[in-house]
């Protein structure tokens, strides 16, 4: 059974995806960190991998409510679910294959979304977001791997994200679950065509190996694994600064219209 410390969960606007709903990735992080089954009491050490399917987008700075429909944690707004996430009973995720640092840098000049963005406004890869406000990750292309397109960008987390959590192993603050899933969603879409064809957020898997220690330099790759009519599969990983992988996902996007979010 998941016993639960909350049964509300509200999306402050500061994590917005599109201007009016929540960023997928930290939602969705948002709701996993809410199932306590498999979960670690400290939360900076490795989590399991976790599934979270998005039913439509999460309204910002309103009281979702948070059950256990049985087979997963449900968070539902007006009597319709919104997000559901389960517990996966394996860690089936494979590593993005990294790339040193100085190429993500490089890479981050070439985003496509500084060229035209469909949410400026998103959390995580929004241009429209000041330094210390969004994340501010921008995925360039690199290298593609076995004929899978790829991108690359840094990120530093900033101490505005930091887990409030007290039960710590060490000092170092950490950012929060919710982040963490955040910095691994969008350069997922960005690997994609998502400057031809706009995608949401359907599902994405995530396993946190370690929460990224604030201030310190890390990596985010993304990578494009396969598209099947308005899907498109993706996977990311966030390497830190000894290129130690310290968290993995997978992700479904589900092509859109971006005038439908605005």
């Amino acid at each position: 059974m998941h016993h639960f410390p909350a049964h509300e969960l509200t999306i402050p606007g500061r994590f917005c995806g599109p201007a009016a709903s929540g960023n997928g990735g930290w939602s969705a992080g948002a709701l996993a960190g809410l199932l306590e089954h498999d979960c670690p009491e400290n939360r900076a050490d490795s989590w399991p991998a976790i599934e979270v399917t998005l039913r439509q987008p999460p309204p910002l700075d309103s009281p979702m409510q948070v059950h256990d429909d049985g087979e997963a944690t449900v968070a539902s707004f007006g009597g319709l679910p919104v997000l559901s996430a389960r517990v996966l009973d394996e860690d089936t995720l494979v590593a993005v294959e990294g790339v040193p640092a100085e190429v993500a840098r490089d890479a981050e000049s070439s985003y496509a979304g500084l060229r035209q963005h469909p949410f400026p406004t998103c959390f995580a890869c929004g241009t429209g977001r000041a330094e210390g406000d969004g994340l501010r990750i921008f995925p360039g292309p690199v290298e593609p791997v076995a004929g899978c397109d790829r991108v690359a960008a840094t990120w530093t987390p900033h101490p505005s994200v930091q887990e409030d959590y007290h039960a710590y192993v060490d000092d170092q603050g950490r950012a929060s679950l919710a982040s963490t899933w955040a910095a691994l969603d969008c350069v997922g879409a960005w690997s994609s065509d998502i400057e031809e064809r706009p995608m949401v957020l359907g599902r994405m898997t995530a396993a946190v190996d370690a929460l990224p220690v604030i201030g310190e330099a890390h990596v985010v790759v993304g990578q494009t694994l396969r598209r099947e009519g308005r899907k498109t599969f993706t996977a990311s990983s966030l390497y830190d600064s000894d290129d130690r992988v310290v968290a993995r996902a997978e992700h479904t996007w589900i092509t859109v219209d971006p005038a439908d979010f605005r």
